[in-house]
């Protein structure tokens, strides 16, 4: 689950983090009080939306030339206008696609006077199994683009769980950022209050871009992109009540109410997975065959037949689907079972589609008789490449 920059703020600075003056606000009506609020003479007026890249950002409805989804302001009329130009505009960026997302909400702060940008986040390394911070001296650039440029600039400092974040690791981190004098005593502050926001809030990511040292010597966070563990919300109400539908997929919103594990992708093979694995495979073969699939979906190994219509109706419910692939390989996921939600489904629905079913494991030939008695216009895989080949086939009418 995301949450917003403002709300990020709002979190670490609980947890003693040093974070600026802002203000959310969600009409222009409240933009002048907001300003006026915050010390000044500089502002920042920040879209708040899912998705990095927001500076560079364009709004679709302001022309080419129009400022980005982050802007500076001098004067209290400067935010205001700047309020009024963004507030329910669509904000285009690398990570949301050519649609854009709405600006619904925007963030105004008070401005900082950087002397240098750095790069921090923290998530859980899959080589160590560990909590680990990533730290650069390239901050305010993608983190991605300095990996592959220039990887030597880029440091992995991984945390002990039994001892938490220590002198050791903080002189670590100091180094890899050559912090000194006032910005190296504050990271001695900040960087066990980052740790144990991470592991008490059950976060997935906690990303500071820029992590500024400011004139005066100190840090600031000056943005906060932070990610929790969908499956420990359950621990976190308080973080929970943060989740903004406006800015989720419809699908994902309505695979969420099924414990369905959904991702809206932009392709146009819809696909009914049964593991994680099998799922990234099933859409890697896809790929390999020429075509994209339009999602991940994973119906878990415990699914009824009630999820399993879900599940269709989810994927039958985008526009771009032009084929389905299920693709069952049944250890506890029962082949009949996914057979009966299948039809049940197309029952409700319809069928419109090109449909592959590839079907293996329990109950497989229980599953395979359903659907073949059952009338529909279902094509029969004998495995996962059979399936991938025709679906691709199927949709472009081979």
């Amino acid at each position: 689950m995301n949450i917003h920059e403002h709300q990020a703020k709002a979190l670490l600075k609980e947890y003693g983090a040093p974070v600026a003056e802002g203000v959310a606000i969600f009409s222009a009506d409240e933009a002048e009080a907001a300003a006026k609020s915050l010390p000044g003479p500089l502002y920042v007026v920040k879209s708040q939306i899912h998705a990095g890249g927001r500076g560079k950002g364009k709004f679709t409805e302001l022309g080419p030339d129009a400022k980005g989804g982050v802007r500076l302001a001098k004067s209290v009329d400067e935010v205001v206008a700047n309020v009024k130009e963004m507030l329910g505009n669509t904000l285009v960026t690398k990570q949301t696609g050519p649609a854009g997302k709405q600006v619904n909400r925007l963030y105004i702060e008070d401005g900082a006077d950087i002397e240098s940008e750095l790069y921090l986040s923290i998530l859980v390394d899959r080589e160590t199994g560990r909590v680990a911070f990533v730290a650069s001296t390239e901050g305010g650039m993608d983190i991605e683009a300095v990996a592959e440029e220039t990887p030597e600039k880029i440091h992995t400092i991984v945390i002990d769980p039994d001892t938490g974040v220590t002198d050791a690791d903080i002189v670590k981190l100091s180094d890899a950022f050559g912090l000194s004098g006032e910005a190296r005593v504050d990271g001695g502050t900040l960087f066990p209050i980052l740790y144990n926001a991470f592991v008490e809030k059950d976060m997935s990511l906690l990303e500071i871009n820029p992590l500024i040292v400011m004139t005066d010597g100190h840090l600031r966070v000056l943005d906060a992109k932070v990610s929790f563990d969908g499956n420990a919300m359950f621990r976190h109400p308080d973080i929970a009540e943060l989740r903004d539908l406006s800015e989720e997929d419809e699908k994902e919103i309505e695979a969420s109410k099924w414990d369905l594990a959904y991702v809206a992708l932009d392709g146009n093979i819809g696909c009914m997975v049964n593991g994680a694995g099998l799922a990234m495979s099933t859409m890697d073969i896809i790929k390999l065959y020429g075509e994209e699939p339009a999602n991940f979906l994973d119906v878990g190994g415990g699914a009824t037949a009630e999820k399993v219509t879900a599940a269709f109706k989810i994927i039958t419910a985008d526009p771009a689907v032009k084929g389905i692939l299920v693709n069952i390989f049944g250890g506890i996921m029962r082949c009949d079972v996914i057979a009966e939600g299948v039809l049940k489904a197309v029952k409700e629905v319809g069928l419109e589609v090109p449909l592959v079913v590839r079907l293996e494991g329990t109950r497989v030939a229980e599953g395979q008789k359903m659907i073949n008695e059952s009338g529909l216009n279902v094509i029969s895989a004998n495995d996962l490449d059979d399936a991938a080949q025709k679906i691709v086939a199927a949709i472009k009418g081979a």
